[in-house]
């Protein structure tokens, strides 16, 4: 029996572009005689997204207001459920991933992958601005050191994956797509990177309308990462720069009343007692947390 796939958009907005992508995506997907069917997800859209989407075929689902992304991509995953899709290809709205590359996702699963990511950086990038590029590739590390997969683009929007994908659990309100990757790989599914074209954009982008916000929120939501996934070493680290500081001040007073028999400094020797009880604190929560991570 031939797999059902799923190909879907989240879409804010995005009138301009849709119509042309869609378009492509049914060009490519009827060559090759595949099962398939097309759902636009959108996001409280106040132009015609929807009524484009419709026109040319593809299901909607719609949000009352805009929600952002990641709960755009939990809309999809669950509508992906109830459609009963083997096979899941999310792509983005504005036409910089190539419908073209498609069947280079599906080969993948073909091969028994579970989830293929099409990564920019091992392919070509026509465009990208410096401070989303540094921040992509600061992301990447992040994720490859939690998930011991070696990985050149986290953050990548154009992916293959199964339903058993699917159905894995997304909590975060930030870092959905690696969210994804770090439970597929917990869940020791099979994942590959393959490398992808990724076109300039024509218009503004809707993610970065202020570097210093993005750079900002980007860094934020690594602090987050490593926060749910890796609790241990997160607050282990902040623990341990306490417990430091506070070796430092106690040190200093053990010398002064060494060399110079100085006694006294009370908040001195408060705030080491402090300090170090913090970090104490801080490293024993982190160790709890790491008990009860998921």
């Amino acid at each position: 029996m031939q797999k059902k796939i799923l190909i879907t958009i989240p879409a804010y907005n995005e009138s301009r572009s849709l119509g042309s992508v869609l378009e492509k995506i049914r060009e490519v997907m009827s060559k090759g005689n595949y099962n398939y069917e097309i759902a636009v997800i959108d996001d409280g859209s106040r132009d015609n997204t929807a009524e484009i989407a419709r026109k040319l075929g593809a299901k909607v689902v719609s949000h009352q207001r805009n929600y952002g992304l990641a709960e755009a991509f939990r809309t999809e995953m669950q509508n992906a459920i109830k459609m009963d899709a083997d096979i899941i290809v999310h792509t983005d709205a504005d036409g910089q991933y190539l419908a073209s590359e498609i069947p280079l996702l599906l080969n993948e699963i073909d091969k028994g992958y579970d989830l293929v990511l099409g990564s920019r950086f091992l392919g070509k990038i026509e465009s990208m601005p410096l401070i989303k590029r540094l921040g992509n590739m600061a992301f990447s590390k992040v994720l490859a050191s939690i998930t011991g997969f070696r990985l050149s683009d986290g953050q990548t929007g154009f992916r293959a994956f199964t339903k058993e994908v699917a159905k894995l659990p997304l909590r975060s309100t930030h870092t959905y797509t690696q969210e994804q990757i770090i439970r597929s790989a917990r869940e020791k599914m099979r994942i590959k990177e393959i490398p992808v074209h990724f076109m300039k954009r024509h218009g503004k982008s809707k993610l970065i309308k202020n570097p210093f916000e993005y750079a900002a929120k980007a860094w934020i939501n690594i602090f987050r990462v490593y926060r749910d996934y890796e609790p241990l070493k997160f607050f282990g680290l902040f623990g341990l720069v306490f417990i430091c500081l506070g070796l430092i001040f106690g040190l200093w007073l053990l010398s002064l009343y060494f060399r110079f028999g100085v006694v006294g400094h009370y908040p001195t020797i408060m705030l080491t007692v402090l300090l170090i009880i913090s970090g104490i604190q801080i490293c024993l929560f982190g160790f709890f947390a790491d008990m009860h991570r998921k």
